[in-house]
């Protein structure tokens, strides 16, 4: 290994030209769809002390930093060419503050397979990512839609400080009394936050005890009647459950005698009293069609072991992703009309569409928030093959959904989006604006760079509008 100047001998520094440089920079990437962009190097961190002279060593070499959490950007924002990805996979330390119910988590830490397990030991819940293998860096910095985001609003609304290395290599603590800006960044600039977070201080809630869970599959072509059904009926449903229409492929009873997709309703109900649960699930009885499900489970137990297994099973492992997604707006006929091609015609036998409702969530301000933009009804397609062969089909499919979509889009959430392949906007102009003037403020050499994409003028704009 070469070097244009000494690096800190405690760093787990790998550069370019290493035997193990490769590995270092792809081998905690989810996606298996990567991009041929290289950085300098990898410093993988073992320490907030770690970052913050990885930081200062960059400064030296002219180096920008990128950073990585959990791996799992679809764009895979972390590998920028001729920078220095700071890798924070070892960052996975947990503690709880029993006094103040408030845990403190490193940015690897994984979500549902690590923090959830750790909090359910003390009673207590956050409402992190659906897959359980994502890491809160990268969630929490881009909002977090995590669990019953309908009920509970951002997950980043339920981070109460942050502990950052700033531009010049120094680690300070941010929150709503202190280096107020780049808390306020922290929560929903996604990659376009000035720092890096070493540490998370979340506000956690108490665990309920029993969830329920109502569930109906439903054969494809029956989608427009409960599309239409759904984009009122959840208007009803309390914001104790997390409300869904997904469709998907999945394995069924072979009694059943069918094959190919289907549109799943569900809801999971987070509430221990089992009357209050059944009333709040009782409206996803109601659909007209409802008699014609293939398969139907009615408020029924269940937990987050089994809620994180079937994430697993919908997200697997080693496979390739393209995933892109909207933020809906418009009246029902249009909406529905728009959406039916999205649940009803996958192009893999993984691949999987979502509608989330998002509840009266839009109607409230976002204060303190970076994020800013929603509407009360989210769309994401996740589409999962396991050949590069497949790739040209898949890139076809989710251009043409998406492409159906836009007059009925309002811009898009960071944490499904790749602009390098479809810029969107994803704050409000205001928020953008200010984010601009930390990032000159915090930043001004610009060590850290701004979103990956390729032409810089599409920044937070939808193309389709203008």
């Amino acid at each position: 290994m070469t070097s244009a100047l000494p690096s800190p001998a405690h760093l787990d520094l790998v550069e370019a030209g290493d035997p193990a440089f490769d590995d270092a920079v792809m081998s905690r990437v989810f996606n298996l769809r990567r991009p041929a962009r290289r950085p300098a190097a990898v410093l993988r961190a073992r320490s907030a002390e770690d970052v913050a002279a990885g930081v200062r060593l960059a400064n030296e070499r002219g180096w920008q930093v990128t950073v990585r959490s959990g791996g799992h950007s679809w764009a895979v924002w972390s590998v920028r060419d001729n920078a220095l990805l700071i890798d924070l996979g070892a960052l996975t330390d947990i503690s709880f503050d029993e006094a103040r119910g408030v845990a403190t988590a490193g940015p690897a830490v994984r979500g549902g397979s690590d923090l959830d397990p750790f909090l359910a030991e003390r009673g207590r819940f956050f409402n992190g990512g659906h897959c359980p293998t994502v890491g809160i860096g990268g969630f929490l910095l881009q909002g977090g839609m995590g669990w019953n985001c309908r009920g509970w609003n951002w997950a980043a609304e339920s981070v109460v400080a942050i502990d950052v290395v700033t531009a010049d290599g120094e680690l300070v603590r941010a929150d709503s009394s202190q280096n107020t800006d780049l808390f306020w960044a922290a929560r929903g600039s996604g990659p376009g936050f000035p720092g890096i977070v070493t540490a998370f201080h979340l506000e956690t809630r108490r665990r309920f005890e029993q969830l329920r869970q109502t569930t109906y599959v439903y054969p494809r072509e029956l989608a427009s009647e409960v599309l239409t059904w759904f984009h009122t009926a959840r208007h009803r449903v309390p914001d104790s459950v997390e409300l869904v229409v997904v469709g998907i492929t999945p394995p069924l009873p072979p009694e059943l005698g069918y094959e190919g997709s289907v549109v799943v309703v569900d809801g999971v109900c987070f509430d221990d009293d089992p009357d209050a649960a059944a009333a709040a699930l009782a409206h996803l009885d109601t659909c007209p069609v409802v008699d014609r499900a293939l398969l139907t489970r009615r408020c029924e137990p269940t937990d987050m072991a089994a809620l994180r297994t079937e994430q697993i099973r919908s997200n697997p492992e080693e496979h390739r992703y393209i995933v892109d997604n909207a933020y809906l707006t418009g009246d029902t006929e249009e909406v529905v009309s728009r959406l039916v091609p999205a649940f009803t015609d996958l192009p893999t036998e993984k691949a999987f569409t979502l509608w989330f409702d998002m509840g009266r969530a839009p109607e409230r301000p976002l204060d303190g928030l970076a994020i800013s933009l929603q509407t009360d009804l989210y769309f994401a397609a996740y589409i999962v093959n396991e050949t590069e062969a497949e790739d040209d089909l898949t890139r076809d499919w989710i251009n043409a959904t998406m492409r159906n979509l836009e007059p009925v889009s309002a811009g898009c959430y960071l944490g499904d989006s790749d602009f390098t392949r479809r810029p969107q906007r994803f704050m409000s102009d205001e928020a953008f604006a200010r984010l601009q003037e930390i990032r000159a403020a915090r930043d001004p050499r610009g060590v850290f760079p701004s979103y990956l994409l390729a032409d810089g003028a599409e920044l937070n704009r939808n193309p389709w509008v203008e």
